[in-house]
């Protein structure tokens, strides 16, 4: 799923940051839960840390 972040639909982009706000919750640093996350969905972890920032901008659950 390589794509710009504009290119992954919101859906998608939410679903990434859920699994992101999981990882850390259960324990791995925001580095590791990025590259992680990154590996998990084939996205890069700029895009990872574009979908971090939308989603605490826009609230977006789990928070």
């Amino acid at each position: 799923m390589s794509a710009k972040p504009d290119e992954i639909s919101v859906e998608q982009r939410q679903i990434i940051f859920k699994a992101l706000v999981e990882a850390q919750d259960g324990g791995l640093s925001v580095t590791a839960s990025r590259t992680a996350v990154a590996r998990q969905f084939s996205v890069t972890e700029d895009q990872v840390k574009q979908i971090e920032r939308e989603g605490s901008d826009n609230q977006w659950p789990p928070l």
